[in-house]
């Protein structure tokens, strides 16, 4: 659904499809994020509730990167070849949460390096899913925090790898959760969680978006029906957006200009309310690499299209 449209969709309107030759390449995980597919086709997960970045081998042996602090969440592969996440710094019912951070990692030894814990002054709240543009700089979606009565509300940033430049180019921004370029770079898409609803916005240039007008209504993509929770994406070649999306346990697919939405379903016995993230590899982009919370899995199944090739990776 477009932001013009008179009506919206309704859930008997979504068509769905069944996936095919869906495999569990890795279970046991303690709340999977950030997949990245790697060249020797391996993938790099984080995993949430034990502060881990994990990478799963090809045929399924899962080894530890790096031990990390808070909660590792969305990841990508940058310019230098190491891997940047975004941590939340843990749950905030945990008590120990001070706020979130970004940090890279060395894939070859290991280390762990803070870049940002805030932008002028501001602590970072949760940051929560990170994509490489191709001046080798990151936009980050920070999504904020629910702390019993009061609330963070969240924000999108751009930033340079080198710890030298932070930017926060959106805010307020509702629960902002996984974030995308277009084939082109020159749009941005994140996803609400709590809306259930993809937003787009222009890009300038580095650290610009285009001023939205009154209630920014011209950013709206696609707001779906009834309680569908939006987390973590990944664009496709053809433009489309593929979200991971809760309760309905799904893959959302939305086209460029929210006029074609498609729900990709998986295999009854490997259900699960709660997929966080998806990513493509392969030599042909056409794998796609699922993770589940709910379970602990770390899905692989081919893809109706081939995903959108990532500026970098490793």
């Amino acid at each position: 659904m477009t932001a013009t449209d008179a009506t919206p969709w309704s859930p008997a309107s979504i068509p769905t499809h069944l996936l095919n030759d869906v495999e569990v390449m890795a279970e046991g995980l303690s709340f999977p994020e950030g997949p990245v597919a790697m060249a020797d086709g391996s993938v790099l997960i984080t995993e949430i509730d034990n502060a881990k970045f994990t990478r799963v081998t090809a045929d399924g042996k899962v080894e530890l990167i790096a031990q990390c602090e808070g909660g590792p969440n969305g990841a990508a592969i940058g310019p230098d070849g190491a891997a940047y996440l975004c941590n939340n710094g843990g749950r905030f019912a945990s008590g120990n949460w001070k706020g979130g951070w970004i940090e890279r990692v060395d894939l070859d030894n290991g280390t762990v390096d803070r870049l940002y814990t805030e932008c002028d002054g501001r602590r970072l709240s949760g940051p929560n899913d990170i994509v490489f543009d191709a001046n080798g700089d990151f936009w980050f979606t920070d999504t904020g925090k629910f702390k019993g009565r009061e609330r963070e509300v969240g924000s999108v940033f751009w930033a340079t790898i080198d710890g030298s430049r932070i930017v926060e180019v959106a805010h307020p921004a509702e629960t902002p959760n996984g974030v995308g370029l277009s084939p082109d770079d020159r749009t941005l898409y994140y996803a609400e969680t709590v809306t259930g609803r993809l937003r787009r916005r222009t890009i300038l240039g580095p650290a610009e978006l285009e001023p939205l007008q009154g209630h920014g209504m011209e950013s709206l993509v696609v707001g779906m029906p009834g309680q569908q929770p939006f987390d973590s994406l990944a664009v496709d070649a053809e433009g489309n957006v593929c979200i991971a999306t809760f309760l309905t346990g799904c893959i959302t697919s939305i086209s460029a200009d929210g006029s074609k939405v498609v729900q990709y379903t998986f295999p009854p016995d490997l259900e699960d309310p709660m997929p966080t993230n998806i990513c493509f590899g392969g030599p042909d982009l056409r794998t796609a690499y699922i993770t589940m919370a709910h379970t602990g899995r770390l899905l692989r199944c081919p893809w109706p299209t081939p995903g959108l090739k990532l500026h970098y990776n490793a």
